[in-house]
């Protein structure tokens, strides 16, 4: 290589690597980015990730909605599930709630995820006229009951949670846990503009046709407390009180009312109820007052004994009922809800 070349060479490797430096340095004045900078664009690397997965969630919860909704509206709606929880809440309270009715065109239900509330009114009779006394908000998970949320209007309303020592209607085993003529003063104070209902317990049992021929008051039985074998000892075997079973006594003139009389009279659609129940006791004892039901030993003592009362409510006028005391069967008296005159 000559001199001259060997300059030229020299000459265009020094501008080559001119080049490549200028090249170098203006790349790493391009690409280069402030501390801040980088943290601007690792945030919003983020934020963009977190959008996208709060955009998939939500995708994914609008799909599973309407399917969790449709799943249970099938439950309970196509699957009956509904109409038997309604059907046992309804008929639970006819006879283990004292003189309490309820409109069962009027039941509501909401269905929520595997749920379901069911909120009804419940009336009691006073006199001739028939009175609001509250209302029942029962939530089901499925086909599980929690207790009932109860809202009452009563003056005089029974405990929450039965205890002996506060029952009104009493086996003539059983011992009178009150002062007996301490009701009847109360009863005798009331005044005679007013009609009342009475909860009375008889000295012996006797068939619901023998009460009401000893009655010879103007006054009306309107729920009769039946011997079930278990009344006399209050409890179950493990110390529970023993709700009573019983069912109106008189025709409800609704047509919705399982005591309608068309098909069947009184006694036998009570009887008729204890068996569903027996069936559904879980959801029974629920919403009975008391959580010890014992149905089944119940209804095959019914069955092979046959109907016979201990107890009643009785209502009309005040001054009727205080005649009730002259009744020798009746062995002692609870005064329950008072109301103005009424008696037509």
């Amino acid at each position: 290589m000559t001199d001259e070349q060997s300059e030229n060479f020299e000459k265009e490797e020094s501008i080559y690597k001119a080049f490549l430096s200028d090249s170098k340095r203006e790349s790493e004045n391009n690409l280069s980015f402030s501390e801040d900078e980088q943290r601007k664009i690792i945030n919003t690397g983020k934020n963009t990730a977190r959008i996208t997965n709060i955009m998939i969630s939500l995708a994914v919860l609008l799909l599973i909605i309407p399917v969790m909704t449709l799943v249970t509206y099938m439950y309970y709606s196509l699957g009956g599930e509904a109409n038997r929880l309604i059907e046992v809440a309804g008929k639970t309270i006819y006879v283990t709630e004292p003189n309490i009715s309820l409109e069962e065109m009027e039941i509501e239900h909401d269905i929520g995820f595997f749920s379901m509330n069911i909120f009804f009114d419940v009336y009691k009779r006073i006199g001739k006229d028939t009175y609001k006394v509250g209302n029942y908000d029962i939530y089901f998970a499925l086909d599980k009951p929690s207790f009932p949320k109860k809202n009452t209007l009563l003056e005089r309303p029974l405990p929450e949670i039965p205890q002996v020592e506060t029952e009104i209607l009493l086996h003539p085993k059983a011992n009178v846990p009150f002062n007996r003529d301490s009701e009847w003063e109360i009863l005798k104070g009331l005044p005679n503009g007013t009609v009342a209902e009475v909860y009375v317990s008889l000295n012996k049992l006797m068939k619901p046709e023998d009460l009401k021929s000893i009655l010879q008051t103007d006054t009306e039985i309107r729920w009769l407390a039946v011997d079930t074998g278990l009344e006399a000892k209050q409890v179950d075997s493990e110390g529970v009180p023993i709700t009573p079973l019983g069912y109106p006594a008189q025709i409800d003139s609704t047509i919705w009312s399982p005591f309608n009389g068309r098909e069947q009279n009184n006694e036998e659609v009570f009887k008729d109820i204890l068996s569903l129940l027996e069936k559904n006791e879980d959801v029974a004892e629920k919403v009975a007052r008391a959580k010890s039901l014992e149905i089944k030993e119940r209804l095959a003592y019914i069955e092979e004994n046959g109907i016979k009362v201990y107890g009643a409510v009785i209502t009309g006028p005040t001054s009727e009922l205080r005649k009730l005391e002259q009744i020798s069967e009746i062995r002692a008296m609870k005064v329950g809800e008072v109301k103005l005159w009424n008696w037509k």
